[in-house]
């Protein structure tokens, strides 16, 4: 019989499945001012103040949003602006892009 493998459990605000928090991102409310926020991914994990828990996958952050789920699970009011998760999320995906002096290397003719 296998084991599960063990740690903090957590539900993604998106999806609202849950999964161990170590293969979620983090996301919590920072003030902008004027009562406003902006959610951030708290890479680090140790942001303080509520957390509201994401899988890494856009279609994930587009139903959170759609949802209004950062607003509940953070306990805010309004919704915050969630441009900063978004690019995160979107640079995760992105495909590696070689370095300046290996794109040189391969437009050089021999």
């Amino acid at each position: 019989m296998q084991r599960e493998p063990s740690g903090p459990v957590r539900t993604c605000v998106g999806c609202r499945k849950r999964e161990l928090a170590v293969e979620l991102l983090r996301v919590v409310a920072v003030p902008t001012g004027n009562g406003e926020f902006a959610a951030i991914v708290d890479t680090a994990g140790n942001l303080p103040g509520r957390g509201a828990w994401l899988h890494p996958a856009p279609q994930c952050a587009q139903q959170a949003i759609r949802r209004r789920a950062f607003t509940k699970a953070l306990r805010i009011t309004g919704s915050p602006d969630t441009s900063a998760v978004v690019e995160h999320i979107e640079s995760l995906h992105a495909p590696e892009r070689p370095a300046t002096e290996q794109v040189a290397k391969n437009m050089s003719t021999p």
